[in-house]
């Protein structure tokens, strides 16, 4: 009898089905990770995708990777980009921040999360970018966890890449060194070795290699732009979403991208700083002196990864073709101290000159309460809402785009109720990861994320918010997770218990209609979404007009 059962456990385990993604082979070698609580999730964090941009690497272009044998486990985040140490502010608390460990100028590493059944599935892929103002961030922050989206049917990966100094640092002797005539964009070049490392590898994890969007919010949505526009990118998606932010214009007192030779004279007077007399010299600096180097960073026009601003290579229709989602918060601003309503009118006055009496019209000042209003919606708009209007209209003539306004206030207490939809609210609820903050939330807050998570998966999958196609998602609700429990000040005392937010698709989407000139319909996401046209149109159209003539 126990020969029989011992021969019958060998039958059994000879034809069990083999799970195919224990371990995957990618061009590097092969790769083994974890999954999610309820095994429906392969999950492999850490994968590298270039060389370290350590010593003689640093600033340059990402390097191949040296291949590996064995097995390598992929089951931890790589270190984030070398910055500050994340110290919570305002309203970003801890679940907004890259882990206090690792951080290395090691760093180019990406994390993939597929429900595919096998490698044949082809699913959709979802590449995200994170923000931080080109100086901060990290693809192991919380809000950009992948489960969620994963079981919406897309393989979801995130990426890091070099921020600060260390990604953004143009020099005459790097330039020169290079063989391009270009330096200054490492940080870019990061994202692009990575979409790289996806078209060549996502197959194996199930993801479809000819089916892929990237993603972004804030530096994150500018990158995106920047993608868009780079002929280096060319080929390596089909999809873009940008929440927040782009590089489109250059706005006066805001958002400006340098020339190379603007961002070299910069790099020239660091080097003159640090007493560097040539490259060595500059990489032999030891990184955490390098964080004390305050210079503007970000893209820089280049002629190589960026040949123009991205604004001008999309109306001369240079750009890498795409179907764009992009939008904005209802209160994207970061507003200093505010000023009362004389105080605002002597800055209109200042900020806009003869054109003061116009800025009035659209942004009031008859009294103190009206002036600060205006002043949040004025640094909104210079900020976030000029560029993102302008990606739509300059969109809307390449190609579809869909066009968001995030108004939903996430439920808070205390001092964080003033935030409203601030900076960076939406993203909880775009990738179905509420669990994973520390707010008290309703029902209609978990419905709002399963519509958003739906137009976002259903974007990625087909072009089109309102239709899945042949995605394959699970209908099964997302509790596998653990929400945070862990309490920061300004919050509710009360830890965050309410389950995660569902994965399922909602049994109705409210229709969103493509955005099209004149009519600007955009899609109104609060506690009812609907359609409607672009909040502060009239404003806006002004703002760009004035912008334009500035230039001049």
């Amino acid at each position: 009898m126990r020969n029989l059962l011992f021969v019958a456990l060998i039958v059994t385990l000879a034809y069990a089905p083999r799970d195919p993604f224990a371990t995957v082979h990618t061009q590097a070698g092969l790769i083994s990770g974890t999954t999610s609580k309820d095994g429906s999730v392969h999950i492999f964090r850490g994968i590298p995708f270039a060389a370290p941009p350590i010593g003689a690497r640093r600033w340059r272009a990402p390097q191949p990777l040296t291949p590996w044998s064995g097995i390598r486990k992929c089951d931890a985040f790589g270190p984030s980009p070398m910055q500050a140490k994340p110290v919570p502010f305002g309203v970003y608390t801890s679940e907004f921040l890259i882990p206090a460990q690792p951080i290395s100028e090691d760093c180019l590493y990406l994390n993939v999360w597929t429900a595919a059944t096998n490698p044949a599935d082809r699913r959709a892929v979802l590449v995200y970018i994170y923000g931080g103002g080109f100086v901060s961030g990290g693809s192991a922050c919380p809000i950009y966890d992948g489960e969620a989206m994963a079981k919406k049917g897309v393989v979801f990966v995130s990426i890091n890449y070099r921020v600060g100094i260390f990604g953004f640092f143009s020099h005459p002797g790097l330039t020169a060194e290079s063989g391009h005539n270009a330096s200054g964009n490492y940080g870019l070049l990061d994202q692009i070795a990575a979409l790289r490392w996806v078209k060549e590898n996502i197959a194996a994890f199930g993801g479809d290699p000819s089916n892929v969007t990237i993603a972004g919010q804030s530096a994150g949505s500018m990158s995106v732009s920047c993608l868009v526009a780079s002929p280096l990118a060319k080929g390596l998606f089909k999809k873009a979403i940008g929440e927040s932010v782009a590089s489109i214009l250059n706005v006066p007192g805001f958002i400006q991208t340098p020339t190379l030779r603007q961002a070299e004279q910069q790099g020239a007077k660091v080097a003159t700083q640090l007493n560097a007399s040539d490259l060595n010299a500059l990489r032999a600096i030891p990184a955490d002196r390098l964080l004390t180097i305050n210079i503007p960073r970000g893209p820089v026009i280049d002629g190589y990864v960026l040949p123009a601003l991205p604004g001008e290579i999309l109306r001369e229709h240079h750009n890498n073709p795409v179907v764009l989602l992009t939008g904005w918060n209802d209160d994207d601003y970061f507003l200093g101290a505010p000023k009362n309503a004389q105080q605002f009118r002597e800055q209109l006055k200042q900020q806009f000159g003869p054109s003061a009496d116009s800025a009035l019209l659209f942004y009031p000042a008859t009294d103190d309460a009206t002036a600060l209003i205006s002043q949040e919606h004025l640094n909104r708009d210079m900020l976030v809402g000029v560029q993102n209007y302008s990606w739509a209209n300059l969109q809307s003539q390449n190609g579809r785009v869909f066009v968001y306004r995030f108004r939903r206030r996430p439920p808070a207490t205390a001092d964080f109720i003033k935030y409203g939809a601030f900076h960076t609210a939406e993203v909880p609820y775009a990738y179905g990861n509420l669990a994973f903050t520390n707010r008290p939330w309703e029902p209609i807050d978990h419905q709002l994320s399963a519509i958003m998570t739906s137009y976002w998966a259903n974007f990625a999958s087909t072009g089109d918010p309102n239709t899945s196609g042949d995605r394959n998602t699970s209908a099964t609700p997302n509790t596998s997770r653990t929400p945070n429990t862990s309490r920061t000040p300004g919050t509710s005392s009360t830890p965050n218990t309410a389950a995660p937010s569902t994965s399922g698709t909602p049994s109705t989407l409210p229709h969103w209609p493509s955005y099209t000139l004149p009519t600007a319909t955009t899609m109104i996401l609060d506690e009812s979404p609907h359609a409607a046209s672009v909040p502060d149109k009239a404003a806006l159209d002004w703002l760009i007009r004035w912008i334009a003539h500035s230039e001049k």
